[in-house]
């Protein structure tokens, strides 16, 4: 497999060994995905909301920014990278991120095969969805039917109002894995930022716009196919 540049998705990350520049992907996945499953939560009565997103909610579509910031290191100020796209999902377990600034590239997962398309590198990597994402608090995410599936991986808690926004703070049971922990903000009861830490105090902060809830996609938003000449590695 070729080696991917700084910022770029990879398949690796969906297995229970991974590389530091790997775990940025899996836990903006299982963030996102959080996220939807949590954006009624700041209402007056917020698990009986999420509750209610849990089993009404089919499909979704939104625009991001991302800003992830690298500790400081000794002698070092901190460093920051953006990138931008969109994303789209429907239940069980399909989701689409196109990513346009400042790489292309799209991660689309049709419930059967998950695929990585780089076009800078002509390069389509493909594993079995669910074995890639069968370790990960994705595919529960994805798929929880309630808010007691949902408890079984996150303590769900309110957080401080800040920067005009409430705050759910959502917290992993599993203490040993790369995510610590996750805040997710709502202005008028719509999903509007995600705050992602890991392990190694790497800090990702989405930004999200043009939210859309139960919409109807095209079938072909979460089918890919290859592209001619193009490198297919399966992993």
């Amino acid at each position: 497999m070729s080696p991917t540049r700084s910022g770029r998705a990879d398949l690796r990350l969906f297995t229970p060994t991974m590389t530091t520049p790997t775990r940025r992907r899996q836990i903006l996945l299982a963030g996102v995905l959080l996220a939807l499953s949590l954006q009624a939560a700041a209402q007056d009565d917020g698990l009986q909301a999420l509750e209610n997103f849990l089993r009404t909610t089919r499909t979704g579509r939104a625009d991001f920014t991302q800003v992830v910031t690298a500790p400081a290191r000794e002698g070092q100020a901190s460093r920051s990278r953006q990138s931008s796209g969109s994303f789209e999902f429907q239940r069980p377990n399909r989701f689409r991120f196109t990513y346009r600034k400042p790489f292309a590239q799209t991660l689309v997962a049709d419930g059967q095969t998950l695929w990585l398309h780089d076009p800078d590198l002509n390069q389509v990597t493909a594993r079995r969805q669910a074995q890639a994402l069968g370790t990960t608090p994705a595919v529960l995410i994805a798929g929880a039917p309630d808010l007691t599936a949902l408890r079984q991986e996150f303590e769900l808690s309110a957080a401080p109002d800040r920067d005009g926004l409430q705050w759910v703070q959502a917290t992993p049971r599993a203490r040993d894995g790369v995510l610590r922990g996750m805040r997710v903000g709502f202005r008028g009861g719509e999903l509007a930022a995600l705050e992602i830490q890991d392990s190694l105090g790497q800090l990702s902060l989405l930004r999200f716009g043009r939210m859309e809830t139960n919409i109807t996609l095209p079938p072909e938003t979460f089918q890919f196919r290859p592209p001619p000449g193009a490198d297919v590695l399966r992993p």
